[in-house]
């Protein structure tokens, strides 16, 4: 019974059905007819004119988009505990040829325009220091808590009255969206996301991602970037082709709307041991070592966060049985 990333969960049938629709000859790279038909179908989701490229990771997404606005002598403001911090091995860096991460914090891995803007008042205007180019959050954030649309927007108008681009890290945007039922446009374009890392492999894809590009000039950059960095796969259809299926039908959505309600009955199981709020699909509780072993023990599968905190993490198909039963025997402990 395990619940220790979304990144291992099945892909889903219709993305399984997809794949095997697209094994069959078609023009090679981009050019293909899933391809091109990922621009409509992604503006037509965002109710805005957009850009949209496959790549083969999340961190191709978030690197291609910031290397696409930050040049190798600019800094990106993002969370300590982002992702593109933490667990990215340095990516950001070598995307951009030098780029600097210029690491802020906030509770639950969230940033405001204040902290934000702390930051930026410590950095002198002069050669010496790196000047920030780019703003990045991660909605939902990497403790599991989500942007409202108000709170993105602020960012947003932080980035745009200091000039600086604005990316958003997706891992987790469909879960982020379930929980929040807002339109996407609210939490992307219309608060002033320039770039947005779109995340299906968390939540049933196979192995395609999305870079969604909103500011047209970005493209062309971004583009070339894909390419120089060996993600302009020759038979890009199949990637494409996984995008579609999960967006077409609302697939994406219904999906995140099932692992939040698998994250929410955990939830309600342990309340005095939340050490974060859950608004998404990721739980992480408070255990001892006796209770962690305790629990694994009976089958349950998750990761130690830290000393004495654990994550648990619900996916698309995660099956309600195995997180009731969770769920009770966390009550039991």
């Amino acid at each position: 019974m395990r619940f220790f990333s979304d990144n291992a969960a099945a892909a889903h049938p219709a993305v399984l059905e997809a794949f095997a629709e697209a094994n069959r000859l078609d023009t090679a790279y981009d050019g293909d007819a899933w391809s091109r038909r990922l621009d409509g179908v992604f503006s037509g989701l965002f109710g805005t004119d957009v850009r949209a490229l496959w790549v083969t990771s999340g961190t191709a997404a978030n690197c291609i988009a910031l290397a696409a606005m930050v040049p190798p002598y600019g800094g990106v403001l993002c969370h300590r505990e982002a992702h593109i911090n933490v667990d990215e091995a340095g990516a950001p860096e070598f995307f951009t040829g030098g780029a600097k991460l210029l690491l802020v914090d906030g509770p639950g891995a969230k940033v405001t325009p204040e902290i934000l803007a702390e930051a930026r008042g410590r950095i002198r205007a002069d050669v010496h220091q790196v000047q920030p180019s780019a703003v990045s959050i991660t909605n939902a954030t990497e403790y599991g808590l989500t942007y409202s649309p108000e709170e993105t927007a602020a960012v947003g108008e932080f980035a745009r009255s200091h000039g600086l681009g604005f990316h958003l890290d997706g891992a987790r945007f469909a879960n982020a969206v379930a929980s929040l039922d807002v339109p996407v446009s609210e939490l992307t374009w219309k608060a002033g996301v320039d770039a947005l890392s779109f995340g299906f492999v968390k939540n049933g894809g196979f192995s395609a991602e999305a870079l969604i590009l909103f500011k047209p000039e970005l493209a062309s950059a971004a583009e070339r970037l894909r390419k120089r960095s060996g993600h302009l796969l020759s038979k890009g259809r199949y990637l494409a082709a996984q995008l579609l299926a999960m967006v077409e039908d609302d697939v994406w959505l219904d999906n995140a709307r099932h692992a939040n309600d698998a994250a929410r009955r955990l939830a309600e199981a342990a309340p005095g041991r939340l050490v974060h709020p859950v608004e998404a699909n990721e739980v992480f509780v408070r255990l001892t070592a006796e209770e962690a072993a305790s629990l694994r023990a009976q089958g349950f599968d998750f990761y130690d966060w830290g000393v004495g905190e654990a994550r648990l993490v619900t996916s698309w198909n995660q099956d309600l049985g195995d997180v009731d039963r969770l769920a009770a025997a966390i009550r039991e402990l």
